[in-house]
């Protein structure tokens, strides 16, 4: 049986011997940022757009990225040998500060580059949400920043799971739609297609700008209680692609809409054409 490949700083090692140090910055501090992508047929999809966020995550952090060609050598490299686990696979970036002291300090010139994967599993047709008002930090520096710091969305997103849903949907500090713990959130109203602003301190996914990109998308502040009148509503990221939602909290949608079901298709069909679309992501 093949064993699962991951890489490792600067070479290919089988999983069970995929390790990092316990002083690694990322493990101690949560000082490092990554990326989840979708692997189809091979192609490592919008990894131009993942890289680019995944430069901006770290330099948000004072983090340089010590080489975006052995990244990509690295990104290839993890796919080919692990072909085995199917067409279809999750792929996780994580770059961290390295080994450092058991404290905030850095150590200069150190970096830890882990590349895994696993096969992508299927998400439900719709989604079911809860809201959970534990305020994103719009005011924070790490706002639209993809950290291992990622310790909220763990616990909003139990909360959510506790209450039966697939995904929490979080306010900002001024009590305006966010986003999802690893989601962007789309809603329909009066026919028309809005979503929270980057400015509200939502993460600019990848999926997002290219749905911001290819369909007509009104972006703009909304109160959390306009989940309470809209007419349809969707999540996207880059493994469940665009997925309408069915449920808010105690309220029943009527899911797949008809424009989340056209959005969806049309942007499966369009990501198709051209698996790393490389206009330069929204950052």
């Amino acid at each position: 049986m093949n064993q699962t490949k991951i890489w490792v700083n600067d070479e290919l090692v089988d999983a069970d011997n995929a390790v990092v140090s316990v002083f690694d910055h990322g493990f101690t501090v949560g000082d490092g940022a990554f990326e989840t992508l979708k692997v189809v047929d091979k192609n490592p999809v919008a990894l131009t757009r993942h890289i680019q966020r995944l430069v901006h995550s770290l330099k948000t952090l004072g983090i340089e990225l010590n080489s975006e060609e052995i990244l990509r050598k690295a990104v290839n490299e993890v796919i080919f040998a692990n072909a085995h686990l199917g067409n279809t696979m999750r792929m996780r970036i994580t770059y961290t500060s390295g080994k450092g002291p058991l404290g905030s300090d850095r150590t200069k010139e150190n970096f830890t580059l882990v590349i895994a994967v696993s096969p992508e599993s299927i998400w439900p047709e719709t989604a079911i949400v809860a809201t959970v008002y534990e305020p994103r930090n719009d005011k924070s520096m790490l706002a639209g920043s993809k950290t291992t710091s990622y310790a909220q969305n763990a616990a909003v997103l139990a909360i959510a799971k506790n209450k039966g849903a697939h995904e929490a949907i979080m306010p900002n500090t001024k009590n305006e739609l966010c986003e999802g713990t690893g989601s962007n959130i789309f809603v329909v109203k009066n026919g028309k297609v809005l979503t929270p602003p980057l400015s509200g301190g939502c993460l600019g996914g990848i999926t997002r700008a290219l749905v911001c990109q290819w369909f007509d998308v009104q972006e703009v502040d909304m109160p959390m209680s306009i989940l309470k009148e809209v007419d349809e509503a969707f999540l996207t990221s880059s493994t469940r692609d665009v997925q309408p939602i069915s449920k808010i909290d105690e309220r029943i949608l009527a899911a797949p809409g008809p424009i989340s079901s056209k959005i969806r298709k049309e942007f499966i069909a369009k990501l198709a054409q051209n698996y790393d679309e490389i206009g330069r992501a929204h950052v």
